[in-house]
């Protein structure tokens, strides 16, 4: 089957940073990957407001 004109685009962009990469070390190959946290921030938010909401909507009940 012959190669559609992206595909032979997108082979050559492959082949030109494969290039680009002989003769050098791994470690200047690889691209730092920037440390994700496992959990995003808005839910980090949610159960605070869970945990912490819970304790001031009780102390106010205690005290009001």
């Amino acid at each position: 089957m012959a190669q559609t004109p992206q595909q032979r685009r997108a082979n050559e962009k492959y082949a030109r940073q494969e290039a680009a990469k002989r003769g050098k070390p791994e470690t200047v190959v690889k691209k730092q990957k920037k440390e994700k946290a496992p959990i995003s921030a808005t839910w980090v938010l949610v159960l605070a407001f869970v945990v912490c909401g819970g304790l001031i909507f009780e102390l106010l009940r205690l005290f009001f």
